[in-house]
């Protein structure tokens, strides 16, 4: 079966480039979300996030008349669910979104269908669903009760992005299948191929599941390795760059940079999947990400002893002293503040400052409720012009650019190491 009508559900970082990505291969794609804004914004042929070259190819496909958003999910061919994942309780993966989403197509689901879960997500879940559909929808058969002859083919295949670069990387990269059956895989393939110019690399639902959460807990666990090194070297009154420099000159070592904490609803998040189901196992991606997650508090002391410090140089009083974050998104050049350790940390310096807290994001309009109120959104130049202390919290372009000259301040906290 032909695939004529696709639909994603789930208009967020990584479901409206999927559907665009369809749409400029003149496929007919329906994009669901459940916000109305979202989906008028696509309707406009506009785009309601940060990302190179997706405005464009959104434009061209809305125009085209290959690209429409809904609120309500139609009929069609393939069905690809991306919706968050978020936690419940102790870090334990929360399912609720994509039990929405497969509750939401179960009546408009024909015989001959395919349905993708993209969202990272916990060993086991893509079966799970299949069984939420299941019990929705009794007339069809599923791969858990039929097979390989089962009416709706359902697969895993989780996407490995690098937001700022999604649009080439979507494209480019190869693609983990997982389908519960070799079936449901080789439709998935098919279904991908259209768009794909990577490598469709086949295995099973479960195996695809843990290689989503694996790729990302390597990361973690690299990342966390350069963080406690950094505090090691803050320590010993040492340059980590510097020592990061010189040990990457070992032709077998690779050091990653370290830098606030981790962030986005990927790295930040996917290794406490694999600790909820295997507590006992894996400690050292506990230890990871604990060590991860402690980087924040660890700057906000930095900050508290530099103004200190600023305190006793300048004889001000601490309400007079204005504090410049720069940075809120959780990686450089993107707008999105999901899991930020710079949000956080921007966050708790408001919390504690008495005196003003400016923050410096050039990719946002306006502060996030966390902050609105309590900081304020300012520019580059009206930061390094006003402040007393100075954050670095995201290596954005905009501050690489900035000339040693610009910044007169001594009182500098730089968690990237860029104006050094």
């Amino acid at each position: 079966m032909s695939f004529t009508t696709i639909s994603v559900i789930g208009l967020g970082y990584i479901g409206l480039p999927t559907a665009a990505a369809f749409a400029s291969r003149q496929k007919q794609v329906v994009g669901v979300d459940i916000n109305q804004h979202v989906v008028a914004t696509i309707n406009r042929g506009e785009i309601h996030i940060v990302e190179s070259d997706l405005d464009n190819v959104v434009k061209i496909a809305v125009e085209g008349g290959y690209l429409k958003a809904s609120t309500t999910p139609v009929t069609a061919d393939a069905y690809l669910i991306a919706v968050p994942t978020p936690f419940k309780g102790d870090h334990e993966p929360d399912m609720v979104y994509v039990e929405a989403a497969a509750k939401s197509i179960a009546p408009v689901l024909k015989k001959g269908a395919l349905v993708i879960l993209e969202s990272t997500s916990p060993v086991g879940a893509t079966e799970q669903m299949a069984q939420w559909l299941a019990e929705a929808r009794p007339d069809l058969t599923f791969p858990q009760q039929a097979g390989e002859q089962a009416d709706i083919n359902v697969a895993y295949c989780p996407e490995r992005v690098l937001p700022g670069q999604v649009m080439v990387e979507l494209i480019k990269n190869d693609r983990v299948i997982g389908g519960m059956t070799p079936v449901c895989s080789a439709r998935a393939s098919e279904l991908y191929n259209i768009f794909l110019e990577g490598e469709c690399v086949v295995t099973n639902s479960r195996t695809a599941e843990m290689c989503k959460l694996t790729e990302n807990s390597f990361r973690d666990v690299n990342i966390a390795f350069a963080n406690e090194l950094s505090l090691i070297c803050a320590d010993q009154e040492i340059n980590v760059w510097e020592l990061i420099r010189l040990a990457n000159r070992h032709p077998r070592v690779n050091i990653l940079q370290p830098g606030p904490g981790v962030g986005g609803h990927c790295i930040a998040v996917d290794p406490w999947f694999i600790v909820a189901q295997n507590p006992q196992q894996a400690r050292l991606i506990r230890t990871a990400r604990e060590v991860n997650d402690s980087k924040p508090h660890w700057v906000l002391n930095q900050v508290k002893a530099t103004v200190a410090d600023y305190l006793t140089q300048s004889g001000k009083r601490a309400n007079e002293v204005t504090i410049a974050c720069f940075g809120l998104a959780f990686k450089p050049n993107i707008d999105d503040l999901r899991e930020s350790p710079a949000m956080e940390i921007a966050e708790m310096i408001a919390d504690w400052h008495s005196g003003e807290t400016q923050v410096v994001e050039p990719n946002i309009h306006e502060l996030p409720n966390k902050l609105a109120g309590h900081c304020t959104l300012t520019r580059v130049d009206d930061a390094l012009a006003t402040a007393d202390v100075l954050v670095l919290l995201v290596d954005h372009n905009e501050f690489k650019a900035i000339s040693g000259d610009a910044v007169r301040q001594e009182f500098i906290v730089d968690t990237k190491g860029v104006w050094r």
